[in-house]
């Protein structure tokens, strides 16, 4: 029999690429010789994210529609009839067993196609709101797995599979293997970053791509920060980073780490007493799995408001705190600096919100991968 053939489609943030790479990473380590490429938008994060990982990727020229700005979408409509051909040219010539679908724009024309020529399609959603794309997908779809209850409402209660959100493998190999040692992992964590394993830190994640509320938020508190005598690990993501850096002058000697992007975060999250984070549902995944008191600051500027519904979705269950994108600036650093002296909080958020968990999530999608294609031998 010949290798598996593989085709994952979507991105263009973060929450999307990591997850697809989580999954291919599983399908490798199990089926060391199956092909698997990846197709995703040519502008986006993920024509750098996957080949960095190790595979192949192929660019579609793909955009998303402005619900907004009506005209724009005569544009966007010439990109998704090009990307629609491409995609048949890969699908003709790649010949996938499967393909699968994490979400985002660019996975349309692909799952679309794929479907079309008899290719059987899985989709992973990530939101405990779905989105257009994979809603449209679903009718079509051989499997939907997803990450929250209640998700009949968007998608065939006989398609759906509750297989949580895949991560980062080296964020539970690294932290959530060493359970039995945590003030070890912490300290070791701490040197990493040359700070002190004596102080409460706060770790502040925006996304890949960053968070301006968030990032203002910690930069007008600075003063506040560095007289609460707390330390500070801080993720502006790329197009904050120089602002951020700027605002830092005049603490030079301040405990306060900035990076426009983190790649060790096994270390910054064991490091961390609290996160503050958007609320994208890879990274409230990653919180779950590894029972991280939080403060979610949820994006408005995404389909659906979804994160909100992510957030509320913790919050419901004493979880984690949430507060608006509208209320940050005054609200979430004093939130922050009250909320990381408080034990007894931070062990309720934390116990909370690691009962959310669903571990070995890319190993369950996996399982479903293989119960398609064997179904199709």
């Amino acid at each position: 029999m010949r290798p598996y053939r593989i085709i994952l489609s979507g991105g263009g943030t973060g929450g999307h690429i990591f997850p697809a790479i989580s999954i291919a990473n599983a399908v490798k380590e199990r089926f060391p010789d199956a092909e698997i490429l990846f197709a995703g938008a040519e502008d986006r994060m993920e024509m750098e994210r996957v080949p960095a990982a190790g595979y192949k990727i192929v660019g579609l020229p793909v955009s998303g529609f402005d619900r907004s700005k009506l005209f724009k979408n005569i544009q966007a409509l010439t990109r998704l009839l090009k990307s629609l051909r491409l995609a048949k040219k890969i699908i003709r010539e790649f010949k996938p067993d499967i393909a699968i679908g994490v979400g985002g724009y660019a996975s349309g024309p692909v799952l679309r196609i794929a479907a079309s020529m008899g290719v059987p399609t899985l989709i992973q959603e990530q939101n405990s709101y779905a989105g257009v794309t994979n809603k449209l997908l679903a009718r079509k779809a051989h499997a939907i797995c997803v990450a929250y209850d209640g998700m009949e409402k968007f998608f065939p209660s006989d398609k759906i599979i509750l297989t949580g959100n895949p991560v980062r493998k080296n964020l539970l190999s690294d932290i959530a293997g060493d359970v039995s040692l945590p003030a070890e992992k912490r300290a070791e964590a701490c040197r990493f970053f040359s700070l002190s394993p004596g102080k409460k830190t706060i770790l502040v994640v925006g996304g890949s791509l960053g968070a301006r509320t968030i990032n203002r938020s910690v930069r007008h508190c600075l003063d506040r920060i560095v007289a609460a005598e707390v330390q500070l690990i801080w993720q502006t993501g790329r197009y904050y980073y120089s602002e951020a850096r700027s605002g830092l002058e005049k603490y030079k000697d301040a405990p306060v780490r900035c990076f426009d992007f983190i790649t060790r975060m096994d270390h910054a999250y064991a490091a961390a007493d609290l996160v503050i984070s958007r609320a994208g549902a890879g990274t409230i995944s990653e919180l779950c799995l590894l029972g991280k008191p939080a403060i979610l600051v949820p994006s408005p500027n995404v389909a659906e408001d979804h994160q909100t519904k992510n957030a509320l979705a913790l919050v419901r269950k004493e979880a984690a705190v949430r507060v608006a994108d509208k209320d940050a600036e005054q609200e979430l650093i004093p939130l922050a600096l009250t909320a990381v002296r408080d034990e007894a909080l931070l062990s309720s958020l934390s116990e909370h919100i690691r009962a959310l968990a669903l571990p070995d999530s890319a190993e369950r999608i996996v399982d479903e991968i293989v119960k398609i294609i064997e179904k199709g031998v």
